[in-house]
């Protein structure tokens, strides 16, 4: 319907023609309105686009590392190492012994060729072999976190100095416990967060096969 006078519609809710102030108003109001809608919509895409990104980062980049779960062949990594004149230390285990890791590396930071095991014991816990060829006292001392010794014990006829800090609890992390022997031009550091019998057995080990080769 509109105004016989003006020839503009007649707004219901008024009974009249709307005032050129009152149309301005109604389409003011009209624009806000789909403008606090859209930025509405914008922030619910940027939020699924976001949440999208943490899927993938969480999926792709912060995924577990795979060697934790892995069975490693030590023993045959260890005889393909070309290590002339020194024994890599692969001591045999009982089968519910394992290991996740075996690496040789030519030269660390301190000048010294290592060669490293991870060894998962029977109830899960860790014990780290590095064997450090023609170590220096720094190697040694960055291996135990410049930690002072607190003993030493006989295992398998070879005298090891003991780092003990189980005491720290969590923050001793896998250095919990550690042993270290000298065999030729081979420092051994044994360190994780195993019990004594499962040092014994790969302290044992590692002393039978070094000694006498």
């Amino acid at each position: 319907m509109t105004d016989p006078d003006t020839g503009r519609p007649i707004v219901a809710e008024l009974g009249r023609p709307e005032t050129a102030e009152e149309t301005w108003a109604r389409k003011d109001t009209a624009r806000r309105a789909r403008r606090q809608h859209q930025t509405a919509f914008n922030l619910v895409l940027a939020l699924i686009a976001s949440f999208g990104i943490v899927l993938f980062l969480v999926a792709v980049v912060a995924r577990p590392e795979s060697t934790v779960d892995r069975d490693v062949d030590y023993r045959q990594v260890a005889s393909q190492a070309d290590v002339a004149g020194v024994t890599l230390a692969a001591p045999p285990l009982p089968r519910t012994y394992s290991a996740n890791r075996a690496d040789f590396t030519d030269k660390t930071a301190d000048g010294v060729r290592i060669w490293t095991v991870g060894f998962l014991t029977p109830d899960k816990q860790y014990v780290g072999l590095h064997q450090g060829i023609d170590a220096n006292p720094t190697w040694v001392a960055n291996q135990l976190d410049q930690h002072a010794a607190t003993g030493t014990r006989s295992i398998g006829g070879t005298k090891w100095t003991v780092y003990d800090r189980r005491d720290e609890g969590r923050d001793a992390g896998n250095q919990a416990y550690s042993l270290v022997a000298t065999f030729g031009r081979s420092t051994v550091v044994l360190a994780g967060t195993a019990d004594d019998a499962s040092f014994r057995t790969i302290a044992s080990g590692v002393a039978e096969q070094l000694a006498t080769s």
